[in-house]
C-alpha cells in the first residue's frame, strides 16, 4: 500500500533508539527524507546508514532535547539538508523510575523541559511552514502510563500525560490547516527501556528478570512483548495520507495490555 508520504520530510526524534529507528525505517521506507536525531551521534548514524543501505536518503543530526539554545540551529539545518519538516515525531526517552511522594524537584524539572517543554518548542518550530503549504503530521510518542499509570513511574506517568493535553489542545487548532496531531502510545515494546525497567523492578522484587518478564508477559492477551517494527509502522500510517482525517486521537499499540476502554 502507498501511503502517499514519498518525498515528504521526516524529523524523528530519539531515532537511534529501539521505537525511534524503527519509526526513522517504516518512515523511509515509505519514500520520506528522513531525519534521524538523537543525543547519541554513533546510534543515529547506524539508523541512517540502514536507511541508505536500503537505498533510502537519511541524515544524523545529534540534537540533544536539554539544549534548548540548539533546537533553532538543528531545525535550521535540517531544512538547509532535506527540505522543511512534513513530519514531527516527538520520541523522547523517560526519566528513571520514582516514587509520586518525595521525587527531587530538580529531577521534575530537568524531565519537564526535556520530555515536555522540548516537545513544543520543537513543535512551534516546524508549524509555520506546516500551515504555509497546507499539509503537516505531528505525532508524539508516549507511554501505556497516560492511560493506566505505572507503579514506581510517577514523573514518566505525569508528563507524559501533559503531552496529551498539549496534543488534543493542538490538534483543534492546527486542524484548519490540514496539519494532524495525534499520540501514540507503547505497551510493552522490546527495547533496551523495558528491559532496563524489568531489570530495575527484578532488582526490587528479588527475583531474576526471567520471572518478572514471564509475568509481565502473562497480562498481555497477545502473550508477548511486541516488536519495534510494528510501533514504526502504525506512526507511518498516522503520517499517512489515508490517515489525514485522524487527529486528536491516542493510538494504543500494546497487544491488547490495556484493558480500559
Amino acid at each position: 500500500m502507498d501511503l502517499g508520504i514519498k518525498g515528504r520530510v521526516a524529523l524523528v526524534h530519539g531515532g537511534g533508539g529501539g521505537l525511534g529507528s524503527a519509526i526513522s525505517l517504516a518512515l523511509a521506507q515509505e519514500g520520506c527524507l528522513t531525519a534521524v536525531c538523537d543525543v547519541n551521534l554513533d546510534a543515529a548514524q547506524a539508523t541512517a546508514q540502514r536507511i541508505s543501505t536500503a537505498g533510502g536518503r537519511a541524515i544524523a543530526v545529534q540534537w540533544d532535547l536539554a539544549d534548548a539554545a540548539a533546537h533553532a540551529d538543528r531545525h535550521a539545518q535540517i531544512v538547509a539538508e532535506l527540505g522543511e519538516v512534513d513530519i514531527l515525531v516527538n520520541n523522547t526517552g523517560g526519566p528513571p523510575p520514582t516514587t509520586a511522594k518525595n521525587a527531587d524537584p530538580a529531577l521534575w524539572a530537568r524531565f519537564f523541559d526535556e520530555m515536555v517543554l522540548s516537545v513544543i518548542q520543537i513543535t512551534d518550530l516546524v508549524l509555520p511552514s506546516m500551515e504555509k503549504k497546507g499539509w503537516g503530521r505531528i505525532i508524539t510518542s508516549t507511554s501505556s502510563g497516560v492511560i493506566v499509570p505505572i507503579p514506581n513511574l510517577a514523573i514518566s506517568n505525569a508528563l507524559r500525560m501533559s503531552l496529551v493535553g498539549w496534543s488534543k489542545t493542538l490538534a483543534r487548532e492546527v486542524a484548519p490547516s490540514g496539519i494532524t496531531a495525534n499520540i501514540v502510545l507503547p505497551g510493552r515494546i522490546a527495547t533496551a527501556r523495558i528491559q532496563q525497567l524489568d531489570e530495575a523492578k527484578a532488582a526490587r522484587d528479588g527475583v531474576s528478570i526471567e520471572q518478572i518478564q514471564k509475568a509481565s508477559t502473562q497480562t498481555i492477551p497477545m502473550q508477548r512483548y511486541g516488536r519495534t517494527e510494528e510501533y514504526g509502522q502504525v506512526v507511518a500510517f498516522l503520517a499517512s495520507q489515508a490517515a489525514s482525517y485522524v487527529t486528536g486521537s491516542v493510538m494504543r499499540v500494546d497487544g491488547g495490555l490495556i484493558a480500559n476502554i
